[in-house]
């Protein structure tokens, strides 16, 4: 068996070209008789924000929990940053704790520490709820939280796991908007795994479809922002990647389950 090796970020390519920040070879993954990732290549670079798409059960959340560090692949390699945070589909607060402390769990009390935890909570809208406790929190302002703690620790590598999947339509986009912009800020090297098509194509510089345990599709976004359906480009791309996840002749605002 082949462990995860985490690495500096590596620089393979023209000096004028973003770091190679994720490098997957040859990666396998098998859950009993089932082989769930089958010879997997990935890159991503510094600062690229990379969609991951897939039917259920074709290895997203286990590619996701591999570059985490929260699994391994049975063989190949895996180079990550060392810092690197993930925000999952729930928030994942600890409810004994007031807002700020969940931001900065793990670094102490001090002045300094509060006030990074300030800074990260004003970059996300919710510094004015520092020391509210979790449980008065709506979902948005939860997940939100649950960012600012990814961001705070200003990771290399930034993982997301359906992470707005549990909210309402609205909250959602603006949702969506929020990551956008702070990523644009920050520069890691995202990867998102969805469900939607369409969150993919707002938000990713990359698309990504993961089919038979390999990628199916890797197709670059080049759109201008904000991005939305009706645009002649964004719909062929919708449609393109609708077709690759097997749904077919679809109409405005569907996903794929």
């Amino acid at each position: 068996m082949t462990e995860a090796l985490i690495a500096p970020p590596l620089q393979l390519q023209p000096s004028d070209s973003p770091p190679v920040a994720v490098r997957v070879r040859d990666a396998h993954r098998r859950f009993g008789r089932r082989s769930v990732l089958d010879g997997l290549d990935l890159d991503i670079h510094s600062g690229q924000f990379v969609a991951l798409l897939g039917a259920s059960g074709s290895g997203k959340t286990t590619v996701l929990r591999i570059l985490a560090g929260l699994d391994v692949v049975d063989s190949g390699d895996v180079f990550v940053p060392r810092v690197r945070t993930v925000v999952f589909q729930e928030p994942r607060l600890v409810q004994s704790k007031r807002v700020w402390r969940n931001v900065t769990i793990g670094r102490g009390r001090s002045a300094a520490t509060r006030q990074a935890a300030l800074a990260a909570l004003a970059e996300v809208g919710l510094d004015s709820h520092a020391d509210a406790w979790p449980a008065t929190l709506s979902g948005g302002e939860a997940q939100r939280v649950a960012l600012a703690r990814a961001l705070v620790r200003e990771p290399q590598l930034l993982l997301l796991d359906e992470p707005f999947a549990a909210l309402d339509a609205l909250t959602r986009l603006n949702m969506q908007q929020l990551i956008a912009n702070l990523c644009l800020r920050h520069r890691p090297a995202v990867l998102i795994v969805t469900h939607d098509v369409e969150e993919a194509l707002r938000l990713a510089d990359r698309v990504v479809v993961l089919r038979s345990g390999g990628i199916s599709l890797d197709v670059d976004v080049d759109l201008p922002r904000p991005r939305s359906p009706g645009s002649g480009a964004f719909d062929a791309l919708r449609t393109r990647l609708l077709a690759e996840l097997g749904v077919h002749d679809a109409p405005n605002g569907l996903t794929h389950p």
